[in-house]
């Protein structure tokens, strides 16, 4: 194993610490419990908090900032954050108009938020992500994954929140975007956890996990390389089972890398997305490529379809400003 580290039991903590050196103008890291915020606090609106396990990057604390999250959990690598980090972190950032959690749908991440939202004194909600395709049920969850996915309802949910809307009204718009986006994933080789000291999962040179999970969770199947034509042939039409968009839709496409595929690669895949929504007569009208939601330094990418309305598309194109994601400010 060749990583950048001093320590494995304080990466976490210089990481979070190189974060705040390099964004101190945006976010604001504490430790002890570990949670990041704005650098400053906003007032009168709801308060957007999710969080996951580190290892992902930029999710999520890589989404802290004006039109995404207020704050963010970050655990330790592939482990969820613990209900003192979200407690902390929400008397930290509420401002009198409640709290909506975005939790991925893995099962620590889940009871720990929910144990954490017991203990508020103010009123909030949650909105459960629920994208991956892949597979209904896993050791890590009840239901399906929550992935790449999850970056898209923070950005419209965080735009929302922007606007002096409701709790109500933010839960009832995450719930929406959830259920219009669809994601599956392919790696081409595993990542080594830090503390593991060794891959998660062996994959020949001449094989491919079809389905794979962010944590290196097994997929739908193990099969051999082929171009990438047929892969992303695989991967759409997964997503489009689920969807069953009408034609004519509209549709945000993402193509999400895991940190190891070059974004060339990326671009590859998204062309080769993109051409297939087409045939099936979906108008891909916004777009995003590169590494969001990732998996250490794992080869591989996913795919993901937002089917767009009027209210959706607004909020995606409203401006953000985070260290990860930024435009129209």
């Amino acid at each position: 194993m060749k990583k950048f580290i001093n320590d494995v039991d304080n990466l976490l903590a210089e990481s979070l610490s190189g974060f705040q050196a390099a964004h101190r103008d945006l976010v604001k890291v504490h430790l002890d419990p570990n949670f990041v915020t704005r650098a400053e606090k906003p007032k009168n609106k709801v308060a957007l908090i999710s969080g996951g396990g580190s290892g992902h990057e930029p999710l999520h604390t890589g989404f802290v900032g004006y039109g995404m999250l207020d704050a963010a959990c970050p655990g330790h690598v592939f482990t969820s954050p613990t209900p003192d980090q979200m407690l902390a972190a929400a008397e930290a950032v509420e401002s009198g108009q409640g709290v909506l959690f975005i939790v991925k749908n893995y099962a620590g991440d889940v009871m720990n938020f929910e144990m954490a939202a017991e203990m508020l004194p103010f009123e909030h909600a949650t909105v459960i992500t629920s994208d991956d395709v892949a597979v209904e049920n896993s050791t890590y969850t009840t239901g399906r994954r929550g992935v790449a996915g999850t970056v898209i309802v923070e950005k419209v949910v965080g735009s929302l929140a922007e606007t002096g809307a409701s709790l109500a009204e933010c839960k009832a718009l995450g719930d929406k975007v959830n259920s219009r986006t669809a994601s599956m994933g392919v790696a081409l080789t595993s990542c080594t956890v830090p503390a593991a000291g060794r891959p998660t999962f062996e994959l020949a040179e001449d094989e491919l996990e079809m389905g794979v999970g962010i944590h290196g969770e097994p997929g739908r199947r193990r099969e051999k390389l082929r171009p990438a034509d047929e892969i992303v042939a695989d991967l759409v039409t997964a997503i489009l089972h689920d969807l069953k968009p009408a034609p004519g839709s509209e549709v945000l496409l993402m193509v999400n890398g895991f940190t190891g595929t070059p974004l060339m690669e990326l671009y590859v895949l998204f062309n080769a997305a993109a051409k297939l929504l087409e045939q099936q007569e979906l108008k891909v009208v916004r777009s995003l490529v590169g590494d969001y939601t990732t998996s250490l330094e794992m080869a591989g990418a996913s795919i993901t379809v937002c089917l767009l309305d009027d209210e959706i598309r607004k909020h995606w194109d409203a401006p953000v400003h985070t260290a990860a994601l930024r435009w129209g400010r």
